[in-house]
Protein backbone atom coordinates (compact mmCIF):
# COMPACT_ATOMS: atom_id res chain seq x y z
CA UNK A 1 0.00 0.00 0.00
CA UNK A 2 0.83 3.30 -0.89
CA UNK A 3 1.47 5.96 2.18
CA UNK A 4 0.70 9.06 1.44
CA UNK A 5 3.74 12.10 2.74
CA UNK A 6 0.44 14.20 3.46
CA UNK A 7 -2.37 12.59 5.30
CA UNK A 8 -5.48 13.22 4.30
CA UNK A 9 -8.49 12.54 6.29
CA UNK A 10 -12.13 11.83 6.25
CA UNK A 11 -13.72 14.37 8.83
CA UNK A 12 -17.53 12.72 9.32
CA UNK A 13 -20.35 14.55 11.21
CA UNK A 14 -22.02 12.49 13.95
CA UNK A 15 -25.98 14.04 14.50
CA UNK A 16 -27.52 11.90 17.21
CA UNK A 17 -26.49 8.28 16.07
CA UNK A 18 -26.30 8.49 12.20
CA UNK A 19 -23.76 10.88 9.71
CA UNK A 20 -24.61 13.66 8.30
CA UNK A 21 -23.21 16.26 5.96
CA UNK A 22 -23.65 19.80 6.36
CA UNK A 23 -23.32 22.98 4.14
CA UNK A 24 -21.82 25.74 6.01
CA UNK A 25 -22.92 24.03 9.19
CA UNK A 26 -26.36 24.52 8.04
CA UNK A 27 -28.61 22.43 6.18
CA UNK A 28 -27.64 18.57 6.55
CA UNK A 29 -27.99 15.48 4.16
CA UNK A 30 -28.28 11.60 6.07
CA UNK A 31 -24.88 9.66 5.09
CA UNK A 32 -25.14 6.38 6.87
CA UNK A 33 -24.48 4.25 9.70
CA UNK A 34 -21.27 5.03 11.40
CA UNK A 35 -20.18 1.31 11.73
CA UNK A 36 -21.15 0.37 8.25
CA UNK A 37 -19.56 3.49 7.12
CA UNK A 38 -16.32 2.37 9.03
CA UNK A 39 -16.00 -0.94 7.53
CA UNK A 40 -16.05 0.72 4.02
CA UNK A 41 -13.08 3.08 4.96
CA UNK A 42 -11.02 0.49 6.35
CA UNK A 43 -11.40 -1.34 2.67
CA UNK A 44 -10.26 1.66 1.21
CA UNK A 45 -7.19 1.64 3.42
CA UNK A 46 -7.44 5.29 4.82
CA UNK A 47 -4.87 6.67 7.04
CA UNK A 48 -7.10 7.86 9.90
CA UNK A 49 -10.54 8.75 10.20
CA UNK A 50 -11.96 11.82 12.70
CA UNK A 51 -15.11 11.88 14.06
CA UNK A 52 -16.84 15.02 14.86
CA UNK A 53 -20.18 15.48 17.45
CA UNK A 54 -21.84 18.22 15.64
CA UNK A 55 -24.54 18.85 18.10
CA UNK A 56 -22.52 17.80 21.85
CA UNK A 57 -21.41 21.06 23.03
CA UNK A 58 -24.87 23.34 22.23
CA UNK A 59 -27.18 20.10 23.50
CA UNK A 60 -24.45 20.59 26.34
CA UNK A 61 -23.78 16.80 26.77
CA UNK A 62 -20.84 14.74 26.27
CA UNK A 63 -19.72 12.25 24.09
CA UNK A 64 -22.26 9.22 23.19
CA UNK A 65 -19.66 6.61 23.91
CA UNK A 66 -21.89 3.70 22.92
CA UNK A 67 -21.78 5.10 19.26
CA UNK A 68 -17.94 5.74 19.95
CA UNK A 69 -17.40 1.77 20.79
CA UNK A 70 -19.48 0.86 17.84
CA UNK A 71 -17.18 2.96 15.60
CA UNK A 72 -13.91 1.75 17.55
CA UNK A 73 -14.86 -1.90 17.57
CA UNK A 74 -15.09 -1.44 13.77
CA UNK A 75 -11.78 0.97 13.08
CA UNK A 76 -8.53 -0.73 12.02
CA UNK A 77 -6.71 2.64 11.70
CA UNK A 78 -6.56 5.67 13.96
CA UNK A 79 -9.39 7.38 15.20
CA UNK A 80 -9.60 10.73 16.34
CA UNK A 81 -12.93 12.36 17.93
CA UNK A 82 -14.44 16.12 18.62
CA UNK A 83 -17.53 16.81 20.87
CA UNK A 84 -18.80 17.82 23.77
CA UNK A 85 -15.13 17.05 26.03
CA UNK A 86 -15.53 19.33 28.86
CA UNK A 87 -12.90 17.52 30.89
CA UNK A 88 -9.92 15.36 31.45
CA UNK A 89 -12.36 12.55 32.71
CA UNK A 90 -14.36 12.72 29.40
CA UNK A 91 -11.79 12.78 27.16
CA UNK A 92 -10.26 9.50 29.34
CA UNK A 93 -13.40 7.54 28.62
CA UNK A 94 -12.92 8.58 24.81
CA UNK A 95 -9.49 7.62 24.73
CA UNK A 96 -10.34 4.13 26.84
CA UNK A 97 -12.73 3.02 23.84
CA UNK A 98 -9.80 2.93 21.60
CA UNK A 99 -9.37 6.57 19.96
CA UNK A 100 -6.05 7.93 19.48
CA UNK A 101 -7.01 11.88 19.18
CA UNK A 102 -9.55 14.19 20.76
CA UNK A 103 -10.19 17.39 19.07
CA UNK A 104 -11.20 20.10 21.69
CA UNK A 105 -13.48 23.14 20.40
CA UNK A 106 -15.79 25.03 22.35
CA UNK A 107 -14.52 24.28 25.33
CA UNK A 108 -10.81 25.52 24.75
CA UNK A 109 -12.53 28.79 23.95
CA UNK A 110 -13.81 29.24 27.71
CA UNK A 111 -11.12 27.07 28.90
CA UNK A 112 -8.16 26.86 27.28
CA UNK A 113 -6.46 25.00 30.28
CA UNK A 114 -8.31 21.66 29.30
CA UNK A 115 -5.75 21.57 26.37
CA UNK A 116 -2.76 21.64 28.63
CA UNK A 117 -4.81 19.14 30.99
CA UNK A 118 -5.15 16.61 28.15
CA UNK A 119 -1.76 17.25 26.37
CA UNK A 120 0.16 17.17 29.42
CA UNK A 121 -1.36 14.01 30.65
CA UNK A 122 -1.55 12.22 27.30
CA UNK A 123 1.07 14.15 25.25
CA UNK A 124 0.46 16.71 22.69
CA UNK A 125 -0.08 14.04 19.74
CA UNK A 126 -3.29 13.09 21.43
CA UNK A 127 -4.80 16.74 21.28
CA UNK A 128 -5.97 18.49 17.97
CA UNK A 129 -7.12 22.23 18.73
CA UNK A 130 -10.20 22.90 16.32
CA UNK A 131 -10.97 26.19 14.61
CA UNK A 132 -13.90 27.10 12.82
CA UNK A 133 -13.64 30.31 11.41
CA UNK A 134 -16.23 32.50 9.85
CA UNK A 135 -16.36 35.67 8.10
CA UNK A 136 -18.32 38.69 9.64
CA UNK A 137 -20.08 41.46 8.81
CA UNK A 138 -17.25 43.71 7.89
CA UNK A 139 -15.40 41.04 6.03
CA UNK A 140 -12.96 40.39 9.39
CA UNK A 141 -12.60 36.31 10.01
CA UNK A 142 -13.50 35.19 13.67
CA UNK A 143 -13.24 32.04 15.59
CA UNK A 144 -16.81 30.56 15.98
CA UNK A 145 -18.14 27.69 18.71
CA UNK A 146 -21.23 26.00 18.73
CA UNK A 147 -21.38 25.09 15.31
CA UNK A 148 -20.38 28.49 14.19
CA UNK A 149 -23.27 30.26 16.21
CA UNK A 150 -21.16 31.67 18.97
CA UNK A 151 -18.69 34.69 18.25
CA UNK A 152 -15.67 34.40 20.39
CA UNK A 153 -14.29 37.56 18.55
CA UNK A 154 -11.54 35.80 18.47
CA UNK A 155 -8.40 36.51 16.03
CA UNK A 156 -7.60 33.11 14.14
CA UNK A 157 -4.20 33.42 13.46
CA UNK A 158 -3.91 34.94 17.42
CA UNK A 159 -6.07 31.52 18.74
CA UNK A 160 -4.35 29.54 16.77
CA UNK A 161 -0.48 30.67 18.50
CA UNK A 162 -2.22 30.14 21.73
CA UNK A 163 -3.54 26.82 21.47
CA UNK A 164 0.11 25.48 20.06
CA UNK A 165 1.12 27.34 23.34
CA UNK A 166 -1.57 25.75 25.59
CA UNK A 167 -0.24 22.10 24.32
CA UNK A 168 -1.90 21.49 21.12
CA UNK A 169 -0.03 18.73 19.06
CA UNK A 170 -1.77 19.91 15.81
CA UNK A 171 -4.69 22.00 14.90
CA UNK A 172 -7.83 21.58 12.60
CA UNK A 173 -8.79 24.59 10.96
CA UNK A 174 -12.37 24.63 8.94
CA UNK A 175 -13.63 27.34 7.26
CA UNK A 176 -17.61 27.66 8.11
CA UNK A 177 -17.83 29.33 4.66
CA UNK A 178 -16.55 27.05 2.69
CA UNK A 179 -17.53 24.03 4.58
CA UNK A 180 -20.23 21.99 2.02
CA UNK A 181 -19.12 23.87 -0.79
CA UNK A 182 -17.06 22.16 -2.76
CA UNK A 183 -15.42 25.23 -4.14
CA UNK A 184 -12.05 24.81 -3.20
CA UNK A 185 -10.37 26.03 0.52
CA UNK A 186 -9.51 29.51 2.13
CA UNK A 187 -5.93 29.45 1.11
CA UNK A 188 -5.44 32.97 2.38
CA UNK A 189 -6.97 31.74 6.18
CA UNK A 190 -4.54 28.16 5.82
CA UNK A 191 -1.66 30.11 4.48
CA UNK A 192 -1.49 32.99 7.70
CA UNK A 193 -2.02 30.05 10.35
CA UNK A 194 0.55 27.63 9.26
CA UNK A 195 2.67 30.91 8.76
CA UNK A 196 2.14 31.72 12.55
CA UNK A 197 2.65 27.87 13.81
CA UNK A 198 5.33 25.10 14.22
CA UNK A 199 2.42 22.23 14.78
CA UNK A 200 0.34 20.68 11.82
CA UNK A 201 -2.44 22.20 10.57
CA UNK A 202 -5.14 20.17 8.83
CA UNK A 203 -7.35 22.10 6.42
CA UNK A 204 -10.62 21.43 6.09
CA UNK A 205 -13.52 23.44 4.55
CA UNK A 206 -14.41 23.07 0.47
CA UNK A 207 -12.31 20.46 -0.81
CA UNK A 208 -14.27 19.22 -3.94
CA UNK A 209 -11.45 18.08 -6.22
CA UNK A 210 -8.12 16.40 -6.07
CA UNK A 211 -6.44 19.95 -7.11
CA UNK A 212 -7.85 21.59 -4.43
CA UNK A 213 -6.33 19.51 -1.92
CA UNK A 214 -2.93 19.97 -3.69
CA UNK A 215 -3.43 23.75 -4.13
CA UNK A 216 -3.69 24.04 -0.23
CA UNK A 217 -0.84 21.65 0.68
CA UNK A 218 1.48 23.59 -1.94
CA UNK A 219 0.39 26.93 -1.72
CA UNK A 220 -1.10 27.32 1.62
CA UNK A 221 1.49 24.64 3.92
CA UNK A 222 -1.00 22.77 4.67
CA UNK A 223 0.71 19.41 6.90
CA UNK A 224 -2.65 17.47 6.12
CA UNK A 225 -5.86 17.57 4.34
CA UNK A 226 -9.80 17.06 6.07
CA UNK A 227 -11.79 15.60 3.67
CA UNK A 228 -16.13 15.86 3.87
CA UNK A 229 -18.24 15.89 0.86
CA UNK A 230 -15.74 14.53 -1.40
CA UNK A 231 -15.50 11.06 0.81
CA UNK A 232 -19.41 10.84 1.45
CA UNK A 233 -20.94 11.55 -2.06
CA UNK A 234 -20.33 10.49 -5.73
CA UNK A 235 -20.18 14.23 -6.71
CA UNK A 236 -21.80 17.57 -5.90
CA UNK A 237 -25.54 17.25 -6.37
CA UNK A 238 -25.24 13.55 -6.01
CA UNK A 239 -26.13 10.80 -3.89
CA UNK A 240 -24.32 9.16 -1.13
CA UNK A 241 -21.41 6.82 -1.74
CA UNK A 242 -18.87 6.51 0.82
CA UNK A 243 -15.58 6.67 -0.94
CA UNK A 244 -11.98 7.96 -1.28
CA UNK A 245 -9.76 9.41 -3.99
CA UNK A 246 -7.32 7.64 -6.20
CA UNK A 247 -4.04 6.74 -4.16
CA UNK A 248 -2.23 7.29 -7.42
CA UNK A 249 -3.90 10.49 -8.08
CA UNK A 250 -3.30 11.82 -5.06
CA UNK A 251 0.32 11.26 -5.04
CA UNK A 252 1.00 12.15 -8.60
CA UNK A 253 -0.49 15.47 -7.34
CA UNK A 254 0.95 15.96 -4.10
CA UNK A 255 4.61 15.25 -5.37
Amino acid sequence: MTMLRTRIIPALLLRDESLVKTVRFGKFTYVGDPANTVRIFNELEVDELLFLDITASREQRGPNLKVLADIANECFMPLGYGGGIRSLDQAKAVFDIGFEKVAINASAAYNPTLINQISSHYGSQAVIASIDVKVGLFGKQTVRTLGGKRNTQRDPVAWAREVERLGAGEILLTSVDREGTWEGFDLDLVRRVTDAVSIPVIAHGGAGTVDHIAQVVKQANASAVALGSMVVFQKKGMGVLVNFPNLEKLEEILK
